[in-house]
């Protein structure tokens, strides 16, 4: 049975390392074969819709119809057999424990990026053209490398109220200080687990603004000090203004990542002691409560709460484009 799943598997991944790329490259010799044969001026018009058409399958297959299947299971009851209106939504917003993951998904927002950017800016300024640089950033950075389940069970034995296995309460004990329930204290709790989503994203967030950092011209900063600006001076109206765009696109970010965080809540304390988010809610419902439009009503919200921050993201990137 096992040669059998292995064969089956091997099968399946020889069709899409050689089957993918072989459709591709046959339906582009059919597209270029048919166009040929066109007038000019046809050719022309059709030849990027036909490009594209491969692309815009893939999203209206994997993206825009699991959107809209979600959307519209979010109005029925929990058989699907019957529309439920705005009950599912009504439930959602009436209970007190998915207001609280609401509420924590706010504290989320504003709370990750919010470190995340300035620690990150922070490291990226203080290390900027001194020698030991690049052993810096690798250390910051180096959590990147694995993976938020993994970060999350790394945490929650730092966390341990037990000593012998929580790294914080030992330096606690080393102190002659109480123990504390890391994970199980509220309010302090979600501050414990965003650190752990800081610790995690502030190497991108460095990398990312350390590279807008080089990217601005030492000339205007020598200017600026010739003019008398000390470093302060130059860092707040020369370095920030010039570093805004870069910024706004880690903070928008991060943001997105905070509105949608699932894995280190789910990991660490699975949204008990007043820690969970809509993601969280949203995976429970479906498969611990048996409730697949609840869970579709708690999908929406979260979409719904992503798109302003996408927009926003969408009109920035166009106005730097006009100014290009």
């Amino acid at each position: 049975m096992l040669v059998d799943l292995f064969e089956n598997r091997l099968a399946l991944a020889l069709v899409v390392v050689l089957g993918v790329p072989a459709a591709l490259v046959a339906y582009v010799v059919l597209v270029e074969a048919v166009i040929s044969r066109l007038p000019r001026r046809v050719s022309a018009a059709i030849r990027p819709w036909l490009w594209l058409a491969p692309a815009l399958a893939f999203l209206g297959v994997f993206l825009v119809y699991p959107t809209l299947a979600t959307i519209y299971r979010s109005f029925q009851n929990r058989r699907g057999d019957a529309f439920a209106g705005l009950e599912n939504y009504q439930w959602f917003f009436t209970r007190s424990d998915t207001l609280n993951a609401l509420r924590n998904n706010v504290l989320w927002a504003v709370l990750l990026p919010l470190l995340v950017v300035g620690l990150g800016l922070l490291i990226a300024v203080l290390v900027d053209r001194v020698r030991y640089e690049v052993v810096v950033k690798s250390v910051v950075f180096l959590p990147m490398a694995i993976s938020f389940v993994a970060a999350g069970v790394i945490w929650r034995l730092m966390y341990d109220i037990n000593p012998r296995t929580g790294t914080l309460n030992a330096a606690l004990d080393l102190a002659g200080g109480p123990r504390v329930g890391w994970l199980s204290t509220a309010p302090w709790n979600n501050l414990m687990l965003i650190l752990v989503g800081v610790w995690m994203l502030t190497g991108l967030a460095m990398v990312i603004l350390s590279a807008g950092l080089k990217g601005i011209s030492p000339e205007l900063l020598e200017a600026a000090r010739i003019d008398g600006a000390n470093e302060r001076e130059v860092f707040r109206y020369v370095v920030l203004p010039l570093l805004a765009p870069t910024i706004a696109v880690v903070t928008t970010t991060v943001v997105i990542f905070a509105i949608k965080t699932f894995d280190i809540v789910y990991v660490m304390t699975n949204g008990n002691f007043s820690t969970d988010v809509i993601a969280n809610t949203m995976y429970k419902e479906l498969f611990a409560n048996g409730q697949p439009a609840r869970a579709a009503a708690v999908a929406v919200v979260l979409l719904l709460a992503t798109v302003p921050v996408m927009v926003l993201n969408v009109k920035r990137f166009r106005q730097q484009e006009e100014v290009r």
